[in-house]
């Protein structure tokens, strides 16, 4: 069985020190949420958005080419479309004559 030490060891290599990221995530997301918009937002968006922002933070505090941090920012961002309601094509055109 893996300690817990060298399953942090292997997550510093990838993710960086963990007080980086987190200064950098916190950051991230208080900008996000003292927006007026936030709270226009629906569950599955905010919480797609923090994880977003922690995988930021993994990339800004860690190894930039791992894979995985931007496949799971594209999963997320995926995963909030298609929750979203369908959207006529029109509505962007009937917009632009008003």
């Amino acid at each position: 069985m893996i300690e817990i030490a060298e399953i942090l060891k292997v997550r510093k290599s990838q993710h960086g020190d963990f007080t980086d990221h987190a200064a950098v995530t916190v950051q991230l997301k208080g900008i996000m949420e003292r927006r007026p918009e936030w709270h226009r937002l629906s569950d599955c968006q905010k919480e797609a958005l923090h994880m977003i922002v922690h995988k930021i933070g993994r990339i800004m505090a860690g190894n930039p080419n791992h894979h995985d941090h931007w496949d799971d920012i594209a999963g997320y961002a995926t995963l909030v479309s298609q929750r979203l309601p369908q959207v006529s094509a029109q509505a962007p055109a009937a917009e632009a004559e008003k």
